[in-house]
């Protein structure tokens, strides 16, 4: 869709300092989530909620748990018809091993026009990025079209129960109206080659399949014959799990992003046509091949393993948990091959599930997203992707809100931003934030 003829900047150079300083800002506040409920976002709730009450936005903290705090605001549109919008970010980060890093994970040192540590790109930089457009606004005096409503959550990082779950599933009325979404993920630089940058926009995610499976079996004393022993039967069926190889399952955004990436390196290719050859395309692909082969396909990866107490003594019980994942419309293949892999003598169960997701990538939203980043990069080219992990747009889906990954990022070549997601050394150029505010301003007002 032709969405040529946007609205000019409302971003000023206090903006593009701002930017900067939030999310130095926001990384200095320890939010570190290390899962089981350990983890206390408030002081960066306050922060970001102090920014945006000095916008003239009437922010609101919600708690599930102590400590665990949300953020919601809403930016009143001129339509008072028209459907509402969400923008959205988490304030929780990953653990950081402080002895691998060239930097204190937590200073959100400013080096060489770099901000670094934790949350640099998941995702204190989305964060800032939205509090610095939405600031940007107030200064300048305006007013979207549609209601925009702005969500810091708690907990992404973990299960969301704290955090976007407990949002949509006790305070939706907050969300009235909000059809579409953005948030992490989506439209950054992904350099393939010389003269090709690609920006992806997350049009998709997998579906969460968190498992724990069970085995039960004879307890006894380790010196003696045992054919009902738990921890055989577990180990049997975690390898049958880790050894499965999962068929193609080739869903729309996967078909879409395969056509333009492979039109881009001046390929026709039918993901829809009966002799698709996908590995010979994803080889010939190149790099580029990582926008798609992680979405291909449901995976199934053994992470945890725990039986015994004492190595004379065979236990009863052995259990493992598995991280899955599965494609649009995979869940049913999913399940029955779980139950053929991990047989009669080992159970299991959803540890946690989450919803796989699909967005429209032809219509004026997908269209409005790829015009404002052209429209500041016109050499780079967008197009649909599907994450292979998941967002806090999961659980925004239960009320009936379309997501779209959008943190746009300018990057020079050879900046490897992909490996940076809770990886070591993570930061994000101070010209890249600069180039995500006036997206993300264009793409907000236009939309």
């Amino acid at each position: 869709m032709d969405v040529r003829g946007g609205p000019e900047s409302a971003v000023d150079p206090r903006a593009l300092d701002e930017v900067v300083e939030f999310t130095s800002g926001l990384i200095r506040i320890d939010t570190t989530n290390r899962g089981g409920g350990d983890c206390r976002e408030r002081p960066a709730a306050e922060y970001a909620a102090e920014r945006l009450a000095a916008a003239g936005l009437e922010p609101v903290l919600l708690e599930r748990t102590p400590g665990r705090t949300n953020v919601v605001a809403r930016i009143a549109g001129t339509d008072r018809t028209a459907d509402a919008l969400l923008v959205h970010g988490h304030l929780d980060v990953v653990p950081a091993e402080a002895a691998d890093w060239s930097v204190d994970p937590f200073s959100g040192e400013v080096r060489d026009g770099v901000v670094w540590g934790r949350g640099a790109v998941d995702m204190k930089n989305m964060d800032a990025m939205i509090l610095a457009v939405v600031r940007s606004w107030a200064r300048a005096g305006v007013r979207p079209r549609r209601d925009i409503v702005i969500a810091f959550t708690a907990d992404e990082e973990d299960s969301a129960v704290d955090g976007s779950g407990f949002l949509a599933d006790r305070h939706a009325h907050l969300f009235e109206g909000c059809t579409e979404g953005l948030s992490e993920s989506g439209a950054f630089t992904v350099h393939t080659g010389p003269g090709r940058a690609l920006y992806p926009i997350a049009a998709g995610e997998r579906g969460t399949a968190w498992l724990k499976l069970t085995a039960r079996g004879t307890a006894g004393h380790g010196s003696k014959p045992n054919r009902a022993n738990a921890v055989t039967r577990l180990a049997a069926a975690v390898a049958r799990i880790g050894a499965h190889e999962w068929p193609v399952r080739i869903t729309d955004t996967v078909a879409a992003c395969l056509t333009e990436l492979a039109a881009h390196q001046g390929l026709s290719v039918d993901p829809r046509s009966p002799g698709f050859d996908l590995d010979a395309v994803l080889e010939r692909l190149g790099p580029a091949r990582m926008l798609v082969e992680g979405t291909v396909r449901n995976s199934a990866n053994p992470s945890m393993l725990s039986a015994g107490y004492k190595v004379n003594v065979v236990p009863g019980r052995a259990t493992a948990h598995i991280d899955g994942r599965m494609v649009p419309g995979g869940e049913p293949e999913f399940r029955a091959t779980l139950d053929a892999l991990t047989g009669p003598d080992v159970d299991w169960e959803f540890h946690h599930r989450e919803e796989a997701l699909e967005a429209p990538v032809h219509g004026r939203t997908f269209g409005i997203l790829r015009e404002a980043v052209e429209h500041f990069d016109p050499e780079g080219h967008v197009l649909p992707f599907c994450m292979a992990g998941g967002t806090d747009a999961k659980q925004f889906s239960r009320l009936g809100i379309t997501g779209y990954g959008y943190s746009p990022l300018k990057l020079p070549p050879g900046f490897d931003y992909w490996s940076l997601f809770h990886g070591v050394d993570e930061r994000v150029p101070v010209d890249a934030l600069h180039f995500g505010v006036r997206v993300l301003d264009r793409a907000l007002r236009t939309l």
